[in-house]
């Protein structure tokens, strides 16, 4: 299973945490894995692209990944609220392989 977690601070997301393997599927072609790294991947790169590479330190292993937001802007917090909106609802469809553990 895969499970998630957003911290937030003042209101504002500070991290995220990613470990585990849905086990939807077969390595290479579970969709859910898939679709859980692409959401990660396309959000850290789009942060980076837009110029914003220094406000935020990412660690992407094999089943593990890790994000923390040094400075945040409305930029990065609409890109991040957009990730935790699409990994909520990857929960939703996948309830079995992904699970949200939220904070508190």
């Amino acid at each position: 299973m895969i499970k998630y977690r957003f911290t937030k601070e003042n209101g504002y997301i500070k991290t995220l945490t990613v470990k585990g393997h849905a086990l939807f599927g077969e390595y290479g072609t579970d969709i859910v894995c898939s679709a859980v790294s692409t959401a990660l991947i396309v959000s850290v790169n789009a942060i980076e692209v837009l110029g914003y590479k220094e406000n935020f330190y990412a660690k992407v292993e094999e089943g593990n990944f890790e994000l923390t937001i040094y400075e945040t802007n409305e930029v990065i917090e609409g890109l991040l609220k957009n990730l935790e909106y699409t990994l909520n609802e990857l929960e939703a469809q996948y309830k079995t392989y992904i699970k949200n553990h939220k904070e508190g």
